[in-house]
């Protein structure tokens, strides 16, 4: 049974929150903020994300996790979000590790965990399956993701394996 995602008080709730943690960011760390997008979009095994691109910033929350975790997730996740989006405008999104001393710092003042990672129960929540591709080396056989092999086959990177270090070779369907 696919469990429902949250409702829209719910999602009134999680954008009040997000709020305040922004606000407090700019009361702590003087600085403006400006007005982060936050959409309910998000599957899988993440939480939330915080993205930035040519676009601009945003945050995104999976809702079918807030629904079953929603008061861990109003704790955690959200701070942890926010605290990306605070590191990228004191410091610059490339300039630092993603969970790195900085965001640590963020979040244990905004009186939240540390932790980079949970681990929930997915039963019943919708979870993205990426499309597996068969490569070879000189020693076995692998199985590559969609995102690895398009890499590969545009170009962009070569992988190689961990035992026999010849690079992984396409199989074909």
């Amino acid at each position: 049974m696919i469990l429902q995602p949250i409702d829209s008080l719910q999602k009134t709730r999680i954008l009040t929150v997000t709020e305040d943690f922004l606000q407090r960011a700019s009361e702590l760390f003087h600085f403006r903020y400006q007005p982060l997008t936050v959409s309910f979009d998000l599957k899988g095994r993440a939480a939330g994300q915080y993205r930035v691109d040519r676009n601009g910033r945003w945050i995104r929350y999976n809702p079918y996790l807030f629904a079953r975790y929603f008061q861990d997730n109003l704790d955690n996740t959200v701070p942890h979000e926010v605290a990306h989006y605070v590191v990228d405008r004191l410091y610059g999104v490339h300039r630092v590790r993603p969970h790195g001393e900085e965001w640590k710092r963020v979040m244990r003042v905004f009186g939240a965990s540390p932790c980079a990672t949970v681990n929930y129960d997915l039963t019943g929540i919708p979870v993205r399956q990426q499309q597996r591709f068969p490569y070879r080396c000189n020693c076995r056989e692998h199985s590559l993701t969609s995102i690895r092999h398009n890499r590969i086959i545009n170009n962009r990177a070569i992988y190689r394996c961990r035992a026999c270090r010849s690079a992984l070779v396409f199989a074909g369907l």
